[in-house]
């Protein structure tokens, strides 16, 4: 005899118990294959009616907008990842120690046990940053000479100086970084957040995923909805042209024609829901409308002929591109693309979406950093303030929580692969990193926690990745601890490795 079982992809807390013994009867009868079955199945039709009429109500829309349990203080999240990893001590973390001793070597206490991607630890020495610090807002916070307009900021920004993870290879940081683990096959923040909360836009997806320059390690894994149903899943968007390809209907077939075709194919997959209770088909039956929806709302999303040249200009989005762009996170229009990117984001946000992430790749600055460092924070120092300051104008900064970040930081010691002794980039370090955050709940103008004397490790209030995400879904109104998913017999949550709220960022 087959076990009983919670129907896949339905969280306990959505159903009743009545509702949840139903769906279990019938999920055993119908997998039976004695005449038993198929007799008790007739007999449980008439009592499942009306449950399950209620169910498809529901159910239908999966991203129906939810309270959660706690007083939110965010209701959007806007994701700056900045894929391959920026240096802190380059951008963010002023260390003038580290400049004094620009070409020493480490003891080799401190690097015996430290793994490296690159690093020869034999030749390997401390290479001080070139770059300018100087101080911003009334909190006088210290940020490289390439990042002004983020400075201009300062008051409403809490950067934390002092995140470390777990992972210190691209693909299973940036997994880290977005889904909690450093493996794959879990959902990402802007699943969960869609997952517990819904969304606020009935044309728009819930997570809209947003790309400039070469593409990240993780791609498409980075927004994935893992074990959850598909449609918390982040759905890519073009920033010109057709924002997701193949929206737009054939030539010949016209509105009313595929408003009937969407109709019959929803009868079939609610006949089908009924038979099996499999939130697939509701994920399914969600996609196939929202298309139809988005078919007229998209396009005017990437329109931004309404935005004032003020605006643009704001954004970047006007912006020449340097001449020489054939860098790691270069092109021949990403600025552009970018400053369109963030304009987008309040645009989405603006229209009810409920997560976005803008990635941009690649800051994996192995070598010639002071050049391409450069490229790259230009591109994103005004877009991203422009951001903040566009929010905050429109009264939206509030409850929407931006957030920039990599998936770990840059060694203090030069790169020097292969024996090489012209260091002019720096290794991937997990075990200290700097972000930033805004808006949302966020206590701005203050420095989180700091690094050691060469930004090696943190020595005061160190943030974890986990302790982030508990952070992140405090501000929403989760505890961390409650916001879960039933998959294959456990109840997983974004931070099944740990992580506590970290207190000094709120506000």
């Amino acid at each position: 005899m087959m076990p009983f079982r919670k129907p896949a992809g339905l969280p306990t807390a959505e159903l009743s118990r009545e509702e949840l013994a139903l769906r279990m009867r019938r999920q055993f009868l119908t997998s039976s294959a004695s005449g038993l079955g198929g007799l008790g199945l007739l007999s449980v039709l008439a009592q499942e009616q009306s449950v399950a009429g209620e169910l498809e109500s529901t159910a239908v829309n999966p991203l129906a907008p939810k309270i959660p349990p706690l007083a939110p203080r965010a209701k959007a999240c806007i994701f700056i990842f900045l894929a391959g990893a920026p240096s802190h001590v380059d951008l963010y973390d002023p260390k003038p120690i580290l400049q004094e001793k620009d070409g020493q070597q480490l003891p080799k206490s401190l690097t015996e046990k430290v793994r490296f991607a690159f690093i020869k630890k034999e030749s390997a020495i401390l290479m001080g940053s070139r770059r300018q610090f100087s101080k911003h807002g009334q909190c006088g916070m210290e940020l490289s000479d390439l990042l002004p307009h983020i400075g201009s900021c300062a008051d409403d920004i809490s950067l934390v100086r002092s995140m470390h993870t777990d992972a210190f290879n691209h693909h299973p940081a940036q997994l880290m970084m977005t889904t909690g683990v450093p493996r794959f096959g879990r959902p990402s923040l802007g699943s969960w957040l869609n997952y517990g909360l819904g969304s606020e836009s009935e044309n728009l997806p819930g997570y809209v995923v947003l790309t400039a320059g070469r593409g990240s390690s993780g791609g498409v894994s980075n927004w994935t909805s893992g074990f959850l149903p598909s449609t918390y899943e982040g759905v890519l968007f073009r920033s010109q042209g057709e924002p997701i390809l193949n929206l737009n209907a054939p030539a010949g077939i016209t509105r009313k024609m595929q408003q009937a075709g969407l109709e019959t194919i929803n009868k079939l997959n609610k006949k089908r829901f009924r038979q099996l209770g499999d939130a697939e088909i509701n994920s399914r039956i969600s996609s196939y409308e929202l298309a139809f929806r988005m078919q007229a709302s998209a396009p005017e999303l990437v329109d931004l002929s309404a935005e004032s040249k003020q605006t643009l200009d704001q954004y970047g989005v006007t912006r020449p591109e340097p001449k020489k762009n054939s860098f790691r996170g270069g092109g021949a229009n990403v600025y552009r693309q970018f400053g369109t990117n963030c304009l987008l984001a309040r645009r989405l946000v603006e229209r009810g979406v409920r997560c976005v992430t803008v990635m941009h790749a690649s800051w994996d600055h192995h070598s010639n950093l002071d050049e391409e460092i450069t490229y790259n924070a230009t591109m994103l120092d005004q877009p991203a303030a422009a951001l903040v300051k566009d929010l905050k104008q429109r009264g939206m900064l509030d409850d929407t929580l931006v957030i920039c970040a990599g998936e770990f930081g840059r060694t203090p010691l030069g790169e020097n692969r292969g024996g090489n002794k012209q260091n002019t980039g720096r290794d991937h370090h997990p075990y200290g990193f700097s972000l930033w955050m805004a808006g949302g709940g966020i206590r701005g103008g203050q420095v989180v926690g700091k690094t050691d004397d060469i930004g090696w490790a943190p020595v005061e209030d160190p943030v974890h990745i986990n302790d982030l995400h508990a952070t992140i879904l405090q501000l929403f109104g989760f505890d961390h601890h409650r916001l879960v998913y039933p998959f294959k017999g456990l109840s997983v949550r974004l931070t099944d490795q740990g992580g506590k709220v970290v207190n000094k960022l709120l506000a």
